[in-house]
């Protein structure tokens, strides 16, 4: 499948379901003033959930991915300890979330606000599609 045709898919085929802005307080970073304090964290994410899991019936929250998924799984990330890397961070919350069974993509975002004064600040995302099962 062209990357053209699986974003078609996701757009066409998938609920996206969305957390932005999530300010949390975590060790991370390399640099001797990362190592001695946790800093600010901002993490965004982005579930793909097909329609025909995500489409409730009975309005009720059983039948959904419920957002306090994505922040339970952000906050077991971080509350396991220092991480060096954004890029270790996002690749294991993103390797979580797809661990669902009605995830199908997913997109990870990291930024840290205060590391730098003259910008607002640095950041990686990431995203991949569940392998085909």
């Amino acid at each position: 499948m062209t990357s053209n045709a699986q974003e078609w898919t996701l757009i066409n085929e998938c609920r996206k379901l969305f957390l932005t802005g999530f300010e949390v307080r975590a060790r991370i970073g390399i640099h001797d003033f990362e190592l001695n304090a946790p800093q600010r964290l901002i993490i965004g994410v982005e579930l793909y959930i097909p329609l025909t899991l995500s489409t409730p019936s009975s309005d009720s929250i059983e039948e959904v991915v419920d957002y306090d998924f994505i922040r339970g799984v952000v906050l077991e990330r971080i509350e396991q300890g220092h991480i060096n890397l954004q890029e270790s961070l996002v690749d294991d919350v993103l390797n979580k979330l797809l661990l669902h069974p009605g995830v199908k993509a997913a997109k990870v975002s990291s930024f840290k606000p205060d590391v730098y004064p003259d910008c607002a600040g640095v950041g990686v995302e990431v995203f991949r599609l569940k392998p085909a099962q």
